[in-house]
């Protein structure tokens, strides 16, 4: 039973290397796109992603400089997330899980977690209110389609938080009495 425990551990920890590795290139490539965007706005269509808002940036630099803005912190959150999973994963002993790094790091993913998807709620909202003024964001919708999902998740790894900050101060009684 622990060989299996320990495959699967490493198995995870290999999807999330690879998730990390992705989200980064990702971030990397929209933070080229943006500095590209600042300083020769007119190659902004044939950058990462195929992402052209050359409409949305001749008509209103503001709407285009804040929906990006939205795009690149959430794409850096989501890669960031992904670090902090990966240095809990490098840390966690399997024999005594509960302990205050474990703890700490699983609250930061609940924090960080919900800040994506409340980012993303107002990326979606604020796209939303674009569309309603005649721009185009069907290409931008990937980017925060998941909001909901981050928020449900974010409320789940808070309470796998609270149960390890519970079992940590269960261990350290036990510990003490002994």
């Amino acid at each position: 039973m622990k060989s299996k425990n320990n495959f699967v551990f490493k198995a995870l920890s290999i999807v999330a290397w690879i998730i990390f590795v992705g989200l980064s290139i990702e971030a990397g490539g929209l933070i080229v796109n943006f500095i590209f965007s600042v300083f020769n706005p007119e190659i902004v269509h044939n950058l990462y992603q195929k992402i052209n808002l050359s409409d949305m940036y001749n008509r209103s630099q503001w709407a285009f400089y804040g929906m990006y803005s939205f795009v690149l912190v959430i794409s850096i959150l989501k890669a960031y997330l992904f670090y902090i999973v990966i240095m809990l994963l490098l840390k966690l002993d399997l024999e005594k899980p509960f302990n205050s790094y474990v703890s700490e790091k699983i609250t930061q993913i609940s924090y960080f977690t919900f800040s994506i998807g409340l980012l993303s709620y107002i990326a979606r909202q604020s796209a939303k209110n674009l569309q309603h003024r005649g721009y185009v964001i069907d290409q931008l919708n990937q980017f925060w389609v998941d909001s909901q999902a981050f928020i449900l998740m974010a409320a789940v790894v808070y309470i796998i938080a609270v149960i390890f900050k519970k079992g940590l101060e269960i261990q350290s009684e036990n510990e003490l009495t002994i």
